[in-house]
C-alpha cells in the first residue's frame, strides 16, 4: 500500500507537515495526493476508532453470516446493496465458503439484534439462511489494540 495511505490509516489527524517530513516529500505533494485520493474515491471517509467498552452505553455488535440466491442480473451486488441500506448494518462483505455475505451490525440489545435478523433480514427475498454471532469483546479493531494499560510485552515465541 502507498506509504501516505498507511500513515493516514494509522492517524488521519496527523498534519500534512509531519507526514511530509516522514515521507521526505513536500507539504504541497501530501495535500495534493490526499485531495486526489478523496476526489477519486480511494479515501471514502475518516473515522475515529472508538472503544465502546469505555462508554456508559455499549452497543451490541453482531456478526451475521448470510446465504443468498444470487439474482440473475446483479448477482450478489444488488442484494448486498439492499442489505447495506439498513441502518443497523455497519459493514457487508462478499465471502467465499459456506455463506455468501458477512455482515457486522450494531444494536442497543441482543433482542434488538435478533429482531433485525428475524423481521428484516431473514424475510428478504433470496435470503435462504443466516447464522448470527454476538461479539463479546474487541481486543483489536482496525489495527488498534483496544485494551489499555500495562507495559507492552514482547510476544513469546515457543518451538
Amino acid at each position: 500500500m502507498n506509504e501516505l495511505l498507511s500513515l493516514l490509516k494509522q492517524n488521519a489527524r496527523e498534519t500534512p507537515e509531519n507526514m511530509a517530513k516522514e515521507l521526505g516529500i513536500s507539504v504541497e505533494e501530501v495535500k495534493s495526493k490526499i485531495a486526489e485520493y478523496e476526489a477519486s474515491g480511494v479515501i471514502r471517509a475518516y473515522q475515529a476508532v472508538v472503544n465502546e467498552e469505555k462508554l456508559d452505553h455499549s452497543l451490541v455488535t453482531t456478526v451475521i453470516e448470510v446465504k443468498v440466491i444470487p439474482e440473475s442480473e446483479g448477482g450478489f451486488d444488488r442484494i448486498a446493496e439492499r442489505i447495506g441500506r439498513f441502518p443497523e448494518v455497519e459493514s457487508v462483505y462478499l465471502m467465499s465458503g459456506t455463506f455468501d455475505l458477512l455482515l457486522f451490525t450494531k444494536g442497543q440489545t441482543m433482542h434488538e439484534a435478533a429482531g433485525f435478523v428475524s423481521a428484516k433480514l431473514a424475510t428478504m427475498p433470496n435470503v435462504t439462511s443466516t447464522a448470527t454471532h454476538f461479539m463479546l469483546k474487541a481486543y483489536k479493531r482496525n489495527g488498534i489494540i483496544m485494551q489499555s494499560g500495562g507495559e507492552h510485552e514482547r510476544l513469546k515465541i515457543s518451538p
